[in-house]
């Protein structure tokens, strides 16, 4: 049976993949290996997970829609087996927008207890209930994403565990920080935590109000996200500790995640003391209280600006 299974998991993920390959040419993604088993792949909107072992592949998020061509050949290029699950950590466009490529490309599979298996045709899409709301609110008549997009199995508690790849796999629900669908995977094996956007290394961490996001609540998620990892010591020199992949930008480690979490406590407690003093937000825009941050975060245009930064705190702390 093992045999077979495997024969027809490689057929499946051969057949799917020939015309892949000059789409992938047009995309310029990066694929990181950050462990033996465990790539990140950035440039196709979130940056993507990905946990590969004799069960498959485990993606965690699946980038915007558009690199999906790219991302399925880049997979290709590390291992034959198909997609067994995504997860999703975030439910902004930029790291579900693959969901349904991507499910599409791969396959799940189900034994019974005398080991018989049967395969639907795609990847099982595994998220926090809120991602699925989110994916399927209406917007008038319609929704944004086609049901095949949405997670087929969707968990409400704060914590979903599995095994996949002989690796123990935790998803824990951090909502109200960037927004209320935040959640962090842990691959416990690994010992990597793909974040989503509660870490940005590129800008000021986005707090999405209208979903639920708040300044004291993406406190509260870094806060989590530092007791997940563990620093490389007392060995340095002997590797890396936890690694966490961030929503966008570049691969780190707890000291960093450290640094972005004081970052922000310290412009909430300066906008919060301006606030006492009965500054409007215009005044607190005008004090610039993240000026010592602005070069490496700061931003005056794109979707998401200082300003707004300073007016989503504002907001969190009391301010009218």
């Amino acid at each position: 049976m093992q045999r077979s299974l495997t024969h027809r998991i490689i057929g499946r993920l051969l057949a799917g993949a020939v015309t892949l390959g000059v789409a992938a040419q047009a995309q310029d993604l990066e694929v990181v290996q950050v462990r033996p088993n465990f790539y990140m792949i950035a440039g196709a909107g979130g940056n993507i997970g990905v946990q590969i072992g004799s069960d498959g592949i485990v993606l965690a998020n699946t980038g915007n829609g558009k690199s999906s061509p790219a991302v399925l050949a880049a997979l290709k290029k590390l291992t034959p087996l198909p997609i067994r699950y995504v997860i999703n950590t975030d439910a902004g466009a930029e790291f579900v927008g693959g969901n349904d490529a991507l499910s599409k490309a791969g396959m799940t599979v189900f034994t019974n207890a005398l080991g018989n298996a049967t395969f639907a045709d795609a990847a099982a899409i595994l998220a926090h209930e809120s991602v699925l709301r989110r994916m399927s609110a209406k917007k008038g008549n319609t929704t944004e994403y086609p049901g095949t997009a949405w997670p087929s199995e969707a968990f409400f508690p704060e914590r979903k565990a599995i095994r996949m790849n002989d690796e123990g796999i935790e998803i824990f629900h951090q909502g109200g920080g960037h927004s209320n669908a935040d959640a962090f995977a842990l691959f416990r094996g690994s010992d990597v935590v793909v974040a989503g956007d509660v870490m940005d290394t590129n800008r000021f961490p986005v707090i999405d109000i209208a979903n639920g996001g708040s300044i004291t609540g993406e406190i509260a998620a870094l806060n989590r996200l530092i007791e997940l990892t563990i620093a490389p010591i007392p060995y340095i020199y002997k590797g890396a500790g936890t690694y966490v992949i961030p929503g966008h930008g570049r691969l780190c480690e707890q000291n960093e995640v450290v640094d972005y979490r004081d970052m922000v406590v310290i412009i909430r407690d300066t906008v919060a003391d301006l606030v006492k003093q009965g500054k409007t937000l215009a005044q607190v825009q005008a004090a610039r209280p993240a000026l010592a941050y602005e070069t490496r975060y700061g931003s005056t245009t794109g979707t998401w600006t200082t300003n707004m930064f300073i007016e989503a705190i504002y907001k969190g702390v009391g301010g009218k």
